[in-house]
């Protein structure tokens, strides 16, 4: 007998929010956080998904009319709830006019987005707007058909000032830092371009507040559908695993103060986000991104895997304490230490398979934030930085395409390719690290050019290849 599709109970609310990005992260927070503040009676603020690229999103939620299930992994027990905050979803590329008309009309007040660090365009190293990307060379030439978040915001924004409507707040809820400032930066830069008169209503009109996100959130797997059918009885291609824990700071700056009533699901509405954001950054991105080039160079499949070695639960505690918490301002009501040791406690939760591999997605966008920008703050104060350079030796080892088995790694980089033609192309270990580290696009000349950052790099990196990740963690 074939098991029912989840359906959803009751009416779609309006839409008042824009989406772009709705993969498992979106479903895990933002979705739960609305629906959340709906249940309470703040309505209105129906979620509209956008895909930028893939149908899957919209396959999966479509028959189930926008519902899904979200799944909270415990250590020992599981809690199922469905979730009715999205309204519908749409695919960019198949009708980008619906979804700029969506987010023209005066309903839409918040467009938020999960669209990863290579969504912004932009170059990690100097936070400047690639002029010359693909998508955003094409944006320019074709307003009315955009292919980027940062195209769909500034032609939405053109038209809403062309119809005398207040403009929408632009929300990101991605890993990088001052990510509203980033956000501001990309729009203003590719507004200026098409008109500085629109550039100008956008600034004086526009809100960009920045946010910090957290919650471990694994890819969904064919075996989660199947053990959610196997549970409660409906089948939910669309359901999303994650950790009990979540946390969301937000900078309360909205276009006349429009939002939902977030606070009520237990986010935080601060002045400054900075702070917690540059926490989360390098104490769980940072490690988190450590775990990930060596754990899976090791051969550890999850966080929780590798975690379980004791080495390297020991190397996070000892980056933590020696590395990373001195480089971070203490932020408003946090206690560093006990945030820290409560990470190493959600690493270590065993229903959370979140995968090493899919972690260590697109590093060169991610090491700016997560590892090198401590690293230089250690450099400036004359502190250690022995474990990061590990860090970022095992992400050079990792994006050679290679593992210690001599088996292939399938590097999903925006500059996979040139990383591996770089790294091949070189015929010393020396050579290959020299050679990566010269990579404007990832590394600022400042760093890459400092004699004993090159050294420790090498230092490690020879280590990884003789030796292997483990041994090296153990030593």
């Amino acid at each position: 007998m074939s098991v029912p599709r989840l359906k959803r109970t009751g009416s779609k609310p309006n839409v008042g929010i824009v989406h772009l990005g709705p993969g498992a992260f979106f479903r895990a927070f933002n979705a739960v956080y609305t629906d959340d503040a709906m249940k309470q009676g703040d309505k209105d603020w129906g979620i509209l998904a956008v895909s930028l690229r893939s149908p899957t999103a919209k396959d999966q939620l479509d028959l189930q009319d926008g519902a899904f299930t979200s799944v909270t992994l415990g250590a020992g027990h599981t809690e199922y709830r469905v979730i009715n905050s999205i309204s519908g979803v749409l695919v960019a590329p198949e009708d980008p006019e619906a979804v700029l008309s969506k987010m023209a009309d005066p309903a839409v007040k918040i467009v938020s987005l999960t669209i990863t660090e290579k969504g912004y365009c932009h170059e990690p190293a100097t936070g400047e707007l690639q002029l010359d990307h693909p998508d955003i060379s094409h944006d320019l030439a074709n307003p009315e058909a955009p292919k980027s978040a940062i195209g769909f915001i500034v032609e939405a924004l053109a038209r809403r000032r062309a119809a005398g409507v207040a403009p929408f707040t632009v929300m990101p809820c991605d890993n990088i830092p001052s990510n509203g400032k980033l956000a501001k930066g990309m729009v203003l830069a590719f507004a200026k371009e098409r008109e500085s008169a629109l550039a100008a209503w956008i600034e004086e009109n526009c809100a960009f507040p920045s946010t910090m996100v957290d919650r471990i959130t694994p890819a969904t797997t064919p075996a989660d559908v199947k053990s959610l059918e196997e549970a409660q009885g409906y089948h939910d291609p669309a359901c999303v695993q994650h950790e009990p824990f979540r946390q969301w700071v937000i900078e309360d700056n909205f276009v006349n103060g429009e939002r939902p009533q977030w606070e009520t699901g237990g986010a935080q509405f601060v002045a400054d986000v900075d702070a917690h954001e540059l926490m989360k950054l390098r104490c769980l991105n940072g490690t988190h991104s450590t775990l990930a080039y060596l754990g899976y160079l090791a051969g550890f499949e999850t966080i929780a895997e590798t975690v379980a070695e004791p080495a390297f639960a020991e190397l996070c505690k000892r980056i933590w304490r020696n590395e990373i918490i001195p480089t971070v301002p203490k932020p408003e009501g946090e206690d560093l230490e006990a945030y820290c040791d409560a990470l190493l406690e959600r690493y270590q939760n065993p229903s959370i398979r979140h995968r090493t591999w899919q972690i260590a997605m697109d590093g060169s966008q991610k090491l700016p934030q997560r590892l090198l920008g401590t690293i230089a703050d250690n450099i400036q104060a004359g502190r250690d930085y022995t474990c990061l350079a590990l860090a970022v030796a095992g992400w050079i080892r990792y994006v050679g395409g290679v593992d210690e088995n001599g088996d292939p790694i399938e590097v999903k980089d925006p500059l996979a390719d040139k990383l591996k033609a770089a790294i091949d192309g070189a015929n010393t270990p020396a050579a290959k690290v020299q050679t990566v580290l010269s990579m404007k696009e990832v590394f600022d000349p400042s760093l890459s050019s400092n004699p004993d950052f090159v050294a420790r790099v090498t230092e490690a990196y020879e280590g990884l290849l003789q030796n292997g990740a483990l041994a090296v963690v153990k030593s």
